[in-house]
């Protein structure tokens, strides 16, 4: 299926700002079930400097420098992809789970493909051992990587409440299991460090998700929504296989994939740095329309 993506990011400043920086991780990605067909980057002020790069994780970043003093900055991407993914592998054909870690260390590559980058603690998805027995529960002896993972998304989106209000984009892992709710970055997050607590390697992968209406209601213009959910590696020849706890599904051709990281803080939509004072409010429209098929 193509898509046609817009997203807009609006700031709005109490005060003027006098300069700002900041790098946008919002193309999607060329990657395994998805084409790029085209893409652009707006903002307004329009930038001073742009530069162009790809980090190592293969997120494509473009850093803007902006010295044009400005109460409101607005940053526009619209790309148009190409999705079509394969179905994922019969869950019973996939290794024991004991044997992924081992199998991980392996692989005779490091390029950002290897399954050892993603085995390790990272800032927003440490090891914290309730967050592993909970994790645990879903791989008794000999289970096979893939059942095991698709149980834990599953528990996941049981036992969690989706709920905006419960946390926000730097609440502490720990915190956010403890109170059973948050968003899709917290289960995404939740997963992956139970994953990695039995040394199985996961990736927080950054998104889009389309939505669509129910039987006799209309499509609403900028209802759809950024998204995150987890890639596991289920040992050669499976590969990575995409799980969105949020929704307890397999990710499919409604997946759209911007960036790939350890965690959120890898693959930030906008971060940066301004120079001024006051609040910030800060507003997001996400708009996806499926063009056809090719």
């Amino acid at each position: 299926m193509i898509y046609d993506i817009s997203h807009v990011t609006t700031y709005s400043y109490e005060a003027s700002v006098a300069s700002a920086r900041c790098a946008i991780r919002l193309t999607p990605r060329d990657s395994k079930g998805q084409r790029l067909l085209r893409s652009r980057i707006e903002a307004a002020p329009m930038p001073d400097a742009t530069r162009e790069s790809v980090d190592f994780f293969g997120n494509r970043i473009m850093e803007a420098t902006i010295r044009e003093a400005h109460a409101r900055l607005r940053i526009s991407v619209s790309a148009r992809v190409d999705v079509e993914r394969d179905e994922p592998p019969a869950p019973c054909l996939t290794p024991p789970w004991e044997t992924i870690p081992r199998a991980a260390g392996a692989v005779k590559t490091l390029s950002r493909e290897s399954p050892v980058h993603w085995l390790f603690p990272s800032r927003q998805t440490p090891l914290y051992a309730p967050v592993t027995d909970y994790a645990r529960i879903s791989f008794p002896p000999g289970r096979p990587v893939l059942e095991g993972a698709e149980e834990l998304m599953r528990r996941i989106k049981s036992d969690f409440a989706y709920d905006p209000n419960a946390t926000h984009v730097a609440t502490p892992l720990a915190e956010a299991f403890e109170a059973r709710g948050g968003v899709c970055q917290d289960f995404a997050h939740i997963m992956i460090a139970g994953l990695r607590g039995l040394a199985l390697p996961a990736a927080y992968v950054s998104g889009y998700i389309r939505t669509v209406p129910a039987p006799g209601q209309s499509r609403l213009e900028g209802a759809d929504a950024s998204h995150a959910w987890v890639a596991v590696w289920c040992g050669e020849p499976f590969g990575w296989i995409h799980l969105d706890p949020t929704n307890a599904m397999y990710a499919n051709d409604n997946h759209i994939v911007v960036a790939i990281g350890r965690d959120y803080a890898d693959v930030a939509p906008i971060d940066g740095v301004i120079v001024g004072a006051g609040r910030q409010a800060l507003s997001v429209s996400v708009d996806i329309k499926a063009v056809g098929a090719q």
